[in-house]
């Protein structure tokens, strides 16, 4: 099945991280996109370019924007290089452009992912050479066009990625940590806790400062592709400079003095590249980052939300690791009754020190681990949390 470029609405998969397919439905629903479907680590979905423009400019918990464009069974190299070649790959880059091949291969057909990305590039290039004389270039940093290319089993589904670069990727990071937590999967867990930006947004161990700035941004209605310069589909032939304007006069910030976030941390240097990256986002005025230990945090306020990413162990010991969470429910216990609290981790030995129970567990992938997403509603007037039924 071959889908025309000129099709005012088609089909559009958004790629997300496990565990986020639900809170990335959602956001699609609240953009108006139809026909929605929860896959696995992705939401297909109906719309135009418009909404295919705005689900890059305007989606927090997507990883990249595809717009599918061929579907049909391949069971070799040969009916794969043909299914290629019957694509109108001039509707869709200049014959002077470059081009580049992304494969995902999960086939007792096709056995290497990179061989098969190899097959759909000679295909597309072969094309070009006997229509036109010349071959397209490959640039894999910054390609013209970025082809997506996923084969389960037979069924191989070429994709055009209207993203380029990740979306995760938001623009305003301009200083690493050494474990830096997913914009995307910061965003989701933020998404997830089901704050309204009201209150105040707390982490007790804010690293290079993405929670509390992806709070922020939902806070001030700032869009993730507010400081981005670039998407993939501003390459394309038929890219509408117009509307890409119109969408971002659309989604303009609505700073609120208001509401603040907060970001502690016991090391200097995580503090000085949290301020960095709150400049680079231009949120230093809404963001309080502090070197505090995290048994001195006092709370800003009567109740708010707390989220924190801590240590799963890879550079402590679990004895170590241990008492590192027993100090996190100590502070939680002490100093934070009426906030709710939220808690990462891959560690399952290490989170029965909080101390706490938990009322709600979701299950999330930080990269390859997978964790806990742990809930904490911590009541006013008492040192422990209530008992209540685990939502697994």
């Amino acid at each position: 099945m071959i889908k025309e470029a000129n099709s005012n609405h088609f089909e559009i998969v958004a790629k997300t991280t496990y565990g986020l397919e639900e809170v990335l439905s959602k956001e699609l629903a609240a953009m108006g996109a139809g026909d929605i479907k929860i896959l696995n680590r992705a939401v297909g979905y109906k719309g135009d370019m418009d909404l295919l423009y705005r689900s890059n400019y305007c989606l927090r918990t997507a990883l990249r924007i595809l717009r599918p464009i061929c579907s049909v069974q391949v069971s070799d190299e040969n009916e794969l290089y043909n299914a290629v070649q019957a694509i109108r790959w001039n509707e869709w880059l200049d014959k002077k452009g470059t081009l580049a091949v992304d494969a995902t291969v999960k086939s007792s057909y096709f056995s290497h992912s990179h061989y098969v990305a190899q097959k759909v590039k000679d295909a597309m290039v072969d094309q070009y050479r006997d229509k036109y004389g010349i071959r397209p270039s490959v640039n894999l940093d910054d390609p013209d066009l970025l082809v997506n290319i996923h084969i389960a089993e037979k069924t191989l589904t070429v994709s055009l990625d209207s993203s380029g670069t990740s979306l995760y990727k938001r623009g305003y990071r301009v200083s690493q940590g050494k474990a830096n937590l997913s914009e995307v999967l910061a965003a989701g867990m933020i998404l997830l806790t089901g704050w309204k930006g009201d209150t105040p947004f707390v982490d007790l161990m804010c690293g290079s400062g993405t929670l509390p700035i992806e709070a922020a941004l939902m806070a001030h209605k700032i869009a993730p592709g507010f400081y981005r310069k670039k998407f993939g589909f501003q390459q394309w032939p038929d890219y509408r400079p117009e509307l890409m304007k119109k969408i971002r006069s659309d989604y303009m910030p609505s700073y609120n003095p208001d509401v603040i976030s907060y970001g502690f941390d016991n090391f200097h240097e995580a503090i000085r590249i949290s301020r960095k990256n709150a400049d680079g986002a231009g949120l230093r005025d809404y963001i309080r980052f502090s070197v505090c230990d995290i048994g001195a945090v006092k709370r800003p306020g009567d109740k708010g939300l707390i989220v924190i990413n801590p240590p799963y162990g890879e550079r402590l010991q679990q004895d170590d690791l241990n008492m590192l969470y027993k100090k996190i429910g100590d502070s939680l216990k002490n100093n934070f009754s009426g906030f709710d609290a939220w808690i990462i981790s891959s560690n399952a030995d290490a989170m029965k020190n909080i101390g706490l129970h938990p009322s709600r567990r979701i299950t999330l992938f930080n990269g390859q681990l997978e964790c806990k997403f742990n809930h904490y509603s911590l009541y006013a007037g008492s040192h422990k949390s209530k008992n209540q039924p685990d939502n697994v």
